[in-house]
């Protein structure tokens, strides 16, 4: 399918930048529209990366349905716009989490409608409930925890978690906003007749990530090792065999390319996309990787209390996704740490304040 505009907000986010500067290089002709409220540091300093990848660059909020309208007309949104921390309002106040990533749902829903766009949403594997992952039973193996050989249950295997995982119970507010985006979603398909594709990430990584504790952990452990700082086990024990899949951003670009040019093919239901069983690893595995490749030490710290929000085990079975288009990750936990290296040392000076 021939596009002339598309817009990606949260443009100048991790994510959305790393799309929006790939869509400017692949597709001759097409004009790419970065749109974002740079209220996360370290988001412009990405404003002359995308001015030099010729991406125009649109200051507004998401929240705000009259900076959408003043835009003008686009046939593609690719929603990468949210406050991605699974923490936020456990401090009492989720005002901003719910106006950002439902509010902001509506408004750019309302943006495609008026302007028959196309859409894929980024919504997150923490739409599943957290008692329920919790529950999944696991035992340690070296240094992670493992489901054990031929251990399954109602939406969950070795292969990871699907689909079908059962979806009663809490999820955290930032949660619960993607799951009630993508129950919206559902009812603009069916009223409107709107083309989207839904993708419930798991752990996004690369280049161009300003990690924090709560969100972006893989790029922090990294950046700690490279530039120093303090780093810490923090849960279940305080041991660190806690087990996460990554999945590199540029494997998610392959993949809403595929999406991109198949938008019926991917209007109905919603996608596990992550990087799976061969893409995963523990803290004490990260560290682990962190210290060869970096050749920096650093001492860890240890706390056992596990905060409300944390689940020990979350790795993506991506067996619909696959069936769907042949789409699996490419890009390996070393490769993924590699470029996130490479990275860091090339924007030293400039990153090492960030990070500090």
């Amino acid at each position: 399918m021939n596009r002339t505009r598309i817009l990606v907000t949260g443009g100048a986010g991790f994510v959305g930048s790393n799309i929006a500067m790939a869509l400017k290089r692949d597709l001759d002709g097409v004009e790419v529209v970065a749109f974002d409220n740079l209220k996360r540091r370290g988001s412009e300093l990405t404003l002359g990366r995308l001015r030099a990848g010729g991406v125009s660059f649109e200051h507004g909020d998401v929240r705000c349905a009259e900076d959408l309208g003043a835009l003008g007309p686009a046939d593609l949104v690719i929603e990468c716009s949210a406050e991605p921390s699974v923490h936020a309002g456990y401090d009492g106040n989720p005002s901003y989490v719910v106006n950002t990533n439902l509010l902001g749902t509506v408004n750019c829903l309302e943006y495609a409608r008026r302007h028959g766009a196309d859409m894929v949403f980024l919504s997150t594997s923490r739409v599943y409930p957290i008692a329920a992952l919790r529950a999944i039973p696991l035992e340690e193996q070296g240094d992670r925890l493992v489901v054990p050989p031929g251990a399954a249950g109602p939406g969950w295997s070795e292969a990871g978690i699907g689909t079908d995982f059962p979806l009663s119970g809490s999820r955290s507010i930032y949660g619960a906003t993607k799951l009630a985006s993508e129950l919206l979603i559902e009812e603009y398909r069916a009223l409107y007749g709107l083309k989207i594709a839904i993708n419930r990430c798991g752990v996004l990584t690369g280049p161009w990530q300003m990690g924090k504790v709560d969100q972006g952990v893989i790029v922090l452990w990294m950046a700690r090792h490279v530039f120093g700082g303090p780093l810490g086990y923090m849960g279940f024990g305080g041991h660190g065999r806690q087990v996460r899949d990554i999945l590199h951003v540029d494997d998610l670009y392959d993949l809403v390319r595929l999406q991109m040019a198949d938008p019926d093919g991917f209007s109905q239901g919603v996608f596990n996309v992550g990087g799976g069983p061969g893409v995963s690893v523990s803290l004490r595995e990260l560290t682990g990787h962190c210290r060869r490749i970096s050749g920096g030490q650093v001492v860890l710290g240890s706390d056992p209390e596990t905060r409300d929000a944390d689940v020990p085990y979350y790795v993506t079975d991506n067996a619909a996704i696959t069936r769907a288009c042949g789409w699996a990750p490419r890009r390996s936990v070393e490769i993924v740490l590699g470029d996130i290296h490479a990275w860091l040392l090339e924007n030293r000076a400039m990153l090492a304040p960030m990070f500090a």
